[in-house]
């Protein structure tokens, strides 16, 4: 089996490579990994460092967008496990164009290539910010997409891409749309890892707004969990929501934050808030629990467990946040 993990060194991708190869998804044991990435500011080889020497990785540097490249890395692929994306909202705010190039034009270059190449499974990863906000209740799959940002605009329309390489043409697509990721190996420019290294260096913490914008919280372990089952036994042409089952304010995880650092809300810098902010997300995951999926890490482990890597990770956290200027 071989198996191509698009932005596969970026946090999430990242992450479900180590753990293929690492022999956590037996399905996939054995198989060959290509992972294709352009290594942007947010993707770093040094994330794949644990299985760099695995003879079944493949490394190639390059860009979904290379239609040449793709027919290249495409050949014999059985799976495609599409994690490239450019993913921060407030870049996207700052200027779309590489948004729209990467998740649209990329995806749908890909899309293609997956097509022209006979590959047996397109797992496309999305987000649940493509629904917009939700004053009550969760999302369902179903649900009408009004997304509210130029990031959450252009995943999608990656979305509908993908759906429509299957209705259109058969490809074997499966979408999924996460909530709030969060764990080891996160870009320091995220909420959590900027809150945590942040505090770590006596920093105070940039809180948007009034604090009351609602994330539901996913581990990435649970989250590439979710993704595995889907690509061992989601329906084509379904759509598949991962979520982690803990709801939060942004005001109730600062508080949390403050609490295992022995801090106060002096730390906190209250800032104007973020253009278009949606203000509350979702997701109804009772369709992949079909599949066997549930949240294993529960978010108070989930975060002391994350907090402490990013304690014992300094070396790989503080020269990305130095380079891409994100502390505030």
């Amino acid at each position: 089996m071989r198996i191509l993990v698009t932005g596969g060194a970026g946090f999430i991708g990242s992450h479900y490579v180590r753990q293929l190869l690492s022999g956590a998804y037996p399905a996939f044991s054995g198989a060959e990994v290509i992972v294709l990435d352009k290594l942007t500011y947010a993707g770093n080889e040094a994330n794949l460092a644990e299985v760099a020497d695995d003879p079944r990785l493949r490394f190639v540097r390059g860009d979904i967008c290379d239609r040449d490249l793709l027919g290249e890395v495409m050949t014999s692929v059985d799976v495609v496990v599409h994690f490239a994306a450019e993913t921060h909202v407030d870049r996207s705010i700052a200027g779309s164009d590489a948004f729209v190039v990467t998740n649209v034009v990329g995806t749908n270059a890909l899309l293609q290539a997956a097509l022209e190449a006979g590959v047996g499974k397109f797992v496309h990863v999305s987000t649940d910010e493509v629904y917009g906000s939700i004053e009550t209740g969760s999302w369902p799959e179903d649900h009408l997409l009004e997304p509210n940002s130029p990031y959450s605009a252009a995943k999608a329309g990656s979305d509908l891409l993908a759906r429509a390489y299957h209705r259109t043409h058969g490809l074997p697509v499966c979408i999924t749309r996460c909530s709030n990721n969060y764990g080891p190996y996160q870009f320091p420019e995220k909420v959590l890892p900027l809150f945590i290294t942040n505090l770590m260096d006596g920093r105070k913490v940039p809180l948007y707004g009034d604090g009351m914008n609602v994330r539901d919280w996913l581990h990435v372990g649970d989250h590439c969990r979710g993704i595995q089952l889907v690509a061992e036994s989601g329906t084509p042409g379904e759509i598949y929501n991962i979520g982690g089952g803990t709801e939060l304010t942004n005001r109730e995880l600062t508080d949390r934050l403050l609490a295992e650092f022995g801090l106060d809300f002096s730390m906190v810098d209250p800032v104007e808030d973020r253009k278009g902010h949606d203000r509350r997300y979702s997701v109804d995951h009772a369709k992949i629990a079909e599949l066997g999926y549930a949240p294993q890490i529960d978010f108070e482990t989930g975060l002391r467990d994350t907090i402490t890597w990013y304690r014992e990770n300094r070396s790989w956290w503080e020269p990305l946040k130095q380079r891409a200027a994100v502390a505030r």
